[in-house]
Formats: C-alpha cells, structure tokens, sequence
C-alpha cells in the first residue's frame, strides 16, 4: 500500500517484528511440535493453548506500539488490556491459530488492528510461514503481498462458495437443520478457517464465511480487509462488530442478504 499512515506503519513494523519471533520459535519446535514440554506449551483457562511464542510476540507488538503511540489503549490475547477507554484502542491477537502452530501446519496468523471510538480503522494479518501480509485502512483499500484485492461478483447462493469455521455453538443450536438448508445450496462447501478464508474472500476467491465461535481480537483486522476489499462483514444477526462479537457472517456483499436471510433462521433472528 502506498503512503501508509502513521498507524499502518506501525502496524506493518510491528507484525513483521512479530513474524520474526514467531518464525523463530516455529523452525525450533517443528521436530518437537508433539512434545508439549519441548514447546512450552500450557492450556489456558478455556483449553485453549498458549505458547513461549505467542507471549513473546505479543510483548514484541506491545512494545512497539506503545513506543510510538504511548496514549493509545491496548487489549492483547496473552498480556492483557489498558487503557480501553482511549480513544485509539489496539487489538491484538500474536498467534491467532496457536491449535495449528503447536500441530506443525502454518494455518496461523498475527493479528493487529486499531479502533478508534469503537470503529476499527485499520488492520493487518500476517501468516509469516504460510507467506501472506494483508492490510487494509479506512479508504484507501486493501492488500495482500503488494497486490490490490477485490471480492468476487458472485451474486447468487447456488454459485457460492462458502467456508466456514468455528461452528460449535451453531452446531449446538436448534438452528442446525436451516444451516444445513444453506449448505444443500451452495456451490461448494469448504472450511478454510482461521485467516485464510477471510484472505481468499477478500481475493475473490470464495464467496462468503460463516463462523459462530469468534472473539473481537481474531477477526477485527479482518473485517478492515474484507470491507476495504469491498465485501460485508456482520455477525451472523446482521449487526456490526464491537468488543464483545463472538460470530461472523462474511460477504463479498452481493451475497450479504441473500445468505443472511437463510442464516437467521440458524441464529433465530429476523431480517
């Protein structure tokens, strides 16, 4: 992108700081990666697991930031949150996939966005061993390894290709059946996950992401790029995202209400 802001700038210099860390930490663990001791891993309240890497990536991220914009308020996965009520407030997540670096397969990505006033204005996703950089900022578009995206025009279901992830409490609900109506007319199925389907969305490559078990710091920079990629990003009631978003309907936009209308009757809204 050219003539980054300030943030941006930033932003970029911080995940290529962290890709460092993290490239690191993935070439020694790869022959150990199913020996937790020799990975340093430990489970987290809710099961979910935590590395030596993602801690140090993220106090890398932190550092930086808060170097270049000290009145900026930060909330980060593994080190915490302070300030939440400034006006510029980062979100980070250093390894968002960490189930995915611990097994040995690149499906994992730093996560970096900036809201300001509750809006989310810029983002970046990094995949240093999966080799993708993408970044988007509030008018000015978004990119992938140098190169501008664009959304898909796919304008219809039955020539959509869809890609889901994180489907518990959807898988749980009562509203499995009319997810699985949505399924039966798709085009193709398919469950990319993590950052990677958010990419290809934004690429032009699929055409909408459904995912029910979300948190504001996976997905926040990804709603940048997707927007600015000119696609749609909701939660999967249709309503926009803010700290406490733990569901995701994902478009190229065309598709937004066609597969929201379907989908509510999963989440048990209207629209």
């Amino acid at each position: 992108m050219k003539n980054p802001s300030p943030f941006l700038a930033a932003a970029l210099q911080a995940a290529e700081a962290a890709a460092a860390v993290i490239r690191g930490h993935y070439c020694r663990y790869l022959d150990a990666r199913r020996d937790p001791q020799a990975l340093a891993m430990r489970l987290k309240a809710d099961r979910s697991p935590v590395t030596d890497a993602d801690v140090e990536a993220e106090q890398t991220v932190r550092a930086l930031l808060a170097d270049r914009f000290p009145e900026h308020g930060f909330y980060g996965e593994e080190t915490g949150a302070r300030a939440m009520d400034a006006e510029y407030l980062w979100l980070v997540d250093p390894i968002d996939g960490t189930k995915a670096f611990v097994r040995g397969y690149p499906m994992f990505s730093t996560q970096i966005a900036l809201m300001q006033h509750g809006r989310i204005i810029l983002g970046v996703s990094s995949a240093p061993v999966y080799g993708e950089l993408a970044c988007a900022e509030r008018g000015k578009g978004a990119w992938m390894n140098g190169e501008k995206l664009e959304v898909s025009s796919v304008d219809s279901i039955e020539d959509c290709a869809l890609s889901a992830g994180n489907l518990r409490t959807l898988a749980g609900s009562a509203g499995w059946e009319a997810y699985g109506r949505l399924v039966s007319r798709v085009s193709r199925i398919r469950g990319y996950g993590d950052f990677l389907h958010y990419h290809l969305l934004g690429a032009g490559c699929i055409d909408a992401v459904i995912e029910s078990d979300v948190n504001i710091l996976d997905i926040a920079a990804l709603s940048v790029i997707v927007e600015e990629a000119g696609g749609r990003f909701t939660d999967l009631t249709g309503g926009p995202l803010d700290l406490e978003t733990t569901s995701v309907l994902a478009t190229n936009g065309r598709l937004h209400q066609a597969v929201s209308q379907a989908i509510s009757q999963a989440v048990g809204t209207d629209t």
